[in-house]
């Protein structure tokens, strides 16, 4: 299981979990260190998850929410139509973030969740002051996309890859 799928099951553990899970507990059920789940409840935190600590355990104050990542590819003239595709559905664009062979991950934050907000966004794109990030790998990058359940993520998934955003792994 890759860290990115094992995240989301921690995450659906967590908030299916009427108190709090131990990080041991959640270690056991995902057949990796303690230490691996300290290190994926940071990052969870990092996306701006609400994950506390307690004596006990872990718990999501975070209304149960939905959460998954999109590996894609297009050319430029197709961001207004993927991100527009992604809101219209439910989503919410959290970030874009791309692996380069040298710098490593790279992530811009982008919290785009309506078409006025992808509209500005790519006005700011178009007006020359700066290029996408997916530059530098190609077209190839990521979008962490959160929806209120997992349902629309499927609805999000099954739409970009009949507009053939997805890449196939």
């Amino acid at each position: 299981m890759s860290g990115e799928k094992r995240r989301q099951e921690i995450m659906k553990y967590i908030t299916g979990s009427k108190k709090p899970v131990s990080g041991t507990k959640l270690a056991e059920q995902f057949s990796v260190s303690r230490q691996v789940i300290v290190q994926d409840i940071a990052l969870l935190r990092a996306e701006g998850l609400e994950i506390l600590s307690t004596n006990r355990g872990y718990f999501c104050h975070t209304p149960a929410q939905s959460v998954r990542i999109f590996y894609v590819m297009h050319e430029d003239s197709r961001i207004m139509e993927e991100l527009n595709l992604i809101v219209d559905n439910g989503g919410k664009v959290e970030d874009v973030f791309v692996h380069h062979e040298i710098y490593g991950e790279l992530r811009a934050e982008l919290a785009l969740d309506s078409r006025k907000k992808v509209l500005d966004f790519v006005r700011g794109i178009e007006s020359g002051k700066s290029s996408p990030l997916t530059t530098i790998t190609s077209g190839y990058h990521y979008h962490t996309v959160s929806a209120e359940s997992d349902e629309i993520l499927d609805i999000i998934e099954k739409e970009l890859r009949e507009k053939n955003f997805l890449v196939q792994s």
